[in-house]
């Protein structure tokens, strides 16, 4: 089989499993948390927060990827496959052509930073790297192959995926929060759980293995649990609405 093909049979493979590469995270964080070296800077407060501000500013790219989002643009896909009427080629796509996987980059970033090991962090940007890179082959192919010439001026001008520092150009669109919600509050209280888990793991190693001594003190910092507790409920009320009302229905962007 030639590369192309295997590429792009690989690519389409891992973008209908995407949605699972958190799942591995998390239980790739065991053993990392309980048994590697941790080299990070001191697990201090001013540490979680710089985590979790890197975890959050992949957020807003992603925010600003569907606020701006008219429907049936190249900005999004389904799990059944790649689907786009037109181009999005500005707001963020602008910038880079693949903005929300540098968005979904820093989230996990965040979470692996504060995992505490310098070796797995640089193992997850190469595992990252080779993940996505076939996920964008098959993207771009189908963009491609969709709008010609169109794209290919378009992505002539525009980096893959590290930004280009350009002048914001309005995607003709205005900003939508009740889409950001209804499309991004999955990933948002997920955040918060993750970094709950990650700070749970470490309370058990500090802990010293005893679950004893975990018991009475599972976690290393309050505000992740308190976080995670808040995120819960909020979860179950926004999926409540999404599936029962249409408060969150925007007209001109995706309904899905």
């Amino acid at each position: 089989m030639a590369l192309i093909e295997e590429w792009g049979r690989s690519g389409n493979w891992l973008f209908r499993w995407r949605s699972f590469l958190p799942i591995a995270l998390l239980f790739g964080a065991i053993p990392v948390v309980l048994w590697a070296e941790i080299n990070m800077p001191p697990s201090g407060p001013l540490w979680a927060l710089f985590c979790l501000a890197v975890a959050l500013s992949g957020q807003w790219v992603r925010a600003l990827c569907v606020g701006f989002t008219p429907r049936g643009t190249s900005g999004r896909n389904t799990k059944e496959g790649q689907v786009a009427e037109s181009l999005n080629s500005k707001g963020m796509y602008g910038h880079c052509r693949h903005p929300l996987y540098l968005g979904n980059l820093l989230m996990w970033l965040g979470i692996v930073f504060y995992m505490g090991s310098a070796w797995f962090s640089v193992v997850f940007l190469l595992i990252f790297w080779l993940y996505y890179e076939r996920i964008m082959f098959v993207e771009e192919q189908f963009l491609r192959g969709k709008f010609g010439k169109a794209y290919l001026d378009w992505s002539d001008g525009v980096p893959a995926f590290l930004p280009k520092i350009t002048r914001w150009t309005s995607p003709g669109v205005p900003f939508s929060l009740r889409n950001v919600i209804k499309r991004e509050y999955n990933g948002f209280v997920a955040l918060f759980i993750c970094f709950a888990w990650v700070d749970a793991l470490h309370g058990f190693r500090a802990a010293e293995f005893d679950w004893a001594s975990f018991s009475a003190m599972p976690f290393t910092h309050i505000f992740w649990p308190a976080m995670a507790a808040a995120a819960l409920p909020l979860f179950l009320i926004l999926r409540t609405i999404k599936k029962r009302t249409n408060w969150l229905d925007v007209e001109g962007r995706e309904y899905v």
